[in-house]
C-alpha cells in the first residue's frame, strides 16, 4: 500500500469516527415522538456542555450545528453524518499562512476566527477559518487546554415505563466447556426483566455479542435504547453502527458509576444460583458441547425464569413484557437486520481498479479508480463484498485472490479436538525391521572359518 493509499484510509476512518460521534450526540434528539417543545431543551442542553470528541479532544457544538446534523440524518440516515470529501481549491499564499502562524504564536488563545478577523482588517482578505484551523493543527499551535468539566451521569433511570423502551446488556463469565472458558452475553428488558437475547460463547468479543443481539432484534423487536458498560465488545464501533442503522440509542454507563445496572447484575446472580450451580452436581456429567450448554440455558430461561413471578414486579417477566406490546409486534425486515450487522472497511481503489482487504484482492468498477470506497461484508464470508461510494452501491467486488474467507476477529466457536492415537510405534517398527535385516544377512566370517576347517580335514 502506497503512502497516499494509507493516508486516504486514515482519512476515511477519521470520517467514520466523526459520523459516529455526531450520531452519539443527536441520538436523544432525533426521536420522532418528541415535540418541538420537548426537543428544544434537549438540543440546548447538548449545546451548553462540552463533549469528548471523536479523537480525545474536548469540543463544544452549537445549537445550529446540532439542528443541521439532525436534518442530515433525517434526509440520508447515517450516511448523511459522514463528512464529505474536502473540495480542493487554489492554495492559500504561503506568506498569508506565515502571517497567520505569527499571529497565533503571539497569543495561543487566539482562535482561528480571531486570526482571520485580524488578517481581514490588516489586508482586506483572509483564508477561511477551517483553513487556518488545519494550518494551526499541522504546526501544533494549540490553545491552552480548558479545565475538564465534571462528568454528568449518562443514564440513571430506575425502571423503564414500558416494554422495549430500554434493554440492558452485559457479559457473565461462564463455566469451562471442552477445556475452554465460556462467556454469556445477555440483554434484559428493563421494564419486565424478561430476557430478550442470550448466547454462550468462547470469546468475549463483538461476534459473540452479535450472536446474542441479532436474534433478539429479530424476534423481540427493536428497543428504543440499549444500555451497556464500557467493555471492549460494547464500545466497538460495530455496535454503534448497528444501532445507528436501526435507530437505536446506545448509552454507556459512566466508568466507576454502575447505577442502572442492578437488574442485569441481579439476573446474573440468579443464573449462578439456579442454573450454573446445577451444571456441577455429581449426578450430572460435565458439559462438553457449547451447543448443549446454550440449549439447556434456553430451556431454563423459557420454562423457569420467564414463567415465575419476579420478586420486584410480582409478575412473570415474559407476561409483563407481552402485556402492552402491539400485536403483531413490529420487527425489522431481514434486509434491514442484515445491513445493520454487516461490517465495513474503507479502502482506496488502485490504478488497476483493485482493492485489498486482509490479504484478499478484489476487482471493482474502473470508474472508482483513485477514490475511497466502503467495502461492506459479512465477517464470516469475505468472498462477497459490496462496494459503496458516497452511499451509492457499485455492486459486488470480484474476488481475484482469497487469502482469508473470514475476518480475523470472526473466530469460529468449534474447538480443535486432537485426533485419536493411531497405535503405531514408529521407532519400534524401525527396530524390528533392522533386526529382521540382520537375521537375513550372510555371515561371511563364519563361511571362511568353515572352509578352512574342511581343508585341514582333507590334508589329514
Amino acid at each position: 500500500m502506497t503512502t497516499a493509499d494509507e493516508q486516504a484510509r486514515v482519512r476515511a476512518e477519521r470520517a467514520r469516527q466523526v459520523a459516529l460521534f455526531r450520531y452519539r450526540l443527536i441520538q436523544d434528539v432525533i426521536d420522532v415522538r418528541l415535540s418541538s417543545r420537548q426537543r428544544g431543551p434537549l438540543v440546548q442542553a447538548i449545546a451548553d456542555r462540552e463533549h469528548d470528541g471523536p479523537f480525545g479532544e474536548t469540543v463544544s457544538v452549537s445549537r445550529q450545528t446540532i439542528d443541521r446534523w439532525c436534518r442530515w440524518w433525517r434526509a440520508e440516515g447515517f450516511a448523511g453524518l459522514v463528512p464529505r470529501p474536502a473540495q480542493v481549491h487554489a492554495r492559500t499564499p504561503v506568506e498569508v499562512l506565515d502571517m497567520a502562524a505569527g499571529l497565533k504564536r503571539e497569543n495561543l488563545a487566539r482562535t482561528a476566527t480571531q486570526v482571520a478577523r485580524i488578517l481581514r482588517a490588516s489586508s482586506g482578505w483572509a483564508p477561511s477559518e477551517r483553513t487556518l484551523q488545519r494550518h494551526f493543527e499541522r504546526l501544533e499551535l494549540h490553545a491552552p487546554a480548558p479545565s475538564q468539566a465534571a462528568q454528568t451521569q449518562v443514564f440513571g433511570r430506575f425502571e423503564a415505563d414500558r416494554p422495549n423502551e430500554l434493554w440492558v446488556g452485559d457479559a457473565l463469565h461462564g463455566p469451562v466447556v471442552a477445556g475452554r472458558k465460556t462467556y454469556l452475553f445477555a440483554f434484559l428488558d428493563d421494564h419486565s426483566r424478561a430476557v430478550m437475547g442470550h448466547r454462550f460463547g468462547y470469546s468475549e468479543d463483538t461476534v459473540r455479542l452479535a450472536a446474542a443481539l441479532r436474534p433478539a432484534l429479530s424476534s423481540r423487536g427493536v428497543p428504543e435504547s440499549i444500555y451497556v458498560d464500557n467493555g471492549s465488545a460494547f464500545v466497538d464501533s460495530w455496535l454503534l453502527r448497528a444501532c445507528a442503522s436501526l435507530g437505536i440509542k446506545l448509552v454507556h454507563s459512566t466508568p466507576g458509576r454502575p447505577q442502572g445496572r442492578g437488574k442485569i447484575e441481579r439476573f446474573f446472580r440468579t443464573v449462578r444460583e439456579q442454573f450454573l450451580i446445577e451444571l456441577s452436581t455429581p449426578d450430572n456429567p460435565p458439559i462438553t458441547d457449547l451447543g448443549e450448554l446454550n440449549r439447556l440455558f434456553t430451556a431454563w430461561v423459557e420454562t423457569e425464569y420467564h414463567q415465575r413471578p419476579h420478586s420486584s414486579t410480582d409478575t412473570a417477566p415474559l407476561a409483563r413484557w407481552r402485556s402492552t406490546l402491539p400485536n403483531p409486534l413490529p420487527t425489522p425486515s431481514p434486509a434491514a437486520l442484515r445491513e445493520a450487522f454487516l461490517w465495513s472497511a474503507h479502502r482506496s481503489v488502485t490504478k488497476t481498479a483493485t482493492v485489498s482487504l486482509h490479504n484478499n484482492l478484489y476487482q471493482v468498477d474502473p470508474i472508482l479508480i483513485g477514490r475511497k470506497v466502503e467495502l461492506v461484508f459479512d465477517p464470516f464470508d469475505m468472498t462477497d463484498l459490496e462496494v459503496r461510494h458516497h452511499a451509492r452501491s457499485y455492486g459486488l467486488a470480484v474476488a481475484f485472490r482469497i487469502g482469508r474467507h473470514s475476518h480475523p476477529k470472526a473466530r469460529p466457536e468449534h474447538v480443535a479436538i486432537d485426533p485419536p492415537p493411531t497405535g503405531i510405534d514408529y521407532l519400534h517398527l524401525i527396530g524390528a525391521a533392522h533386526a529382521e535385516t540382520l537375521s537375513d544377512r550372510v555371515n561371511y566370517a563364519a563361511l571362511t572359518n568353515d572352509q578352512q576347517q574342511d581343508q585341514q580335514q582333507e590334508q589329514q
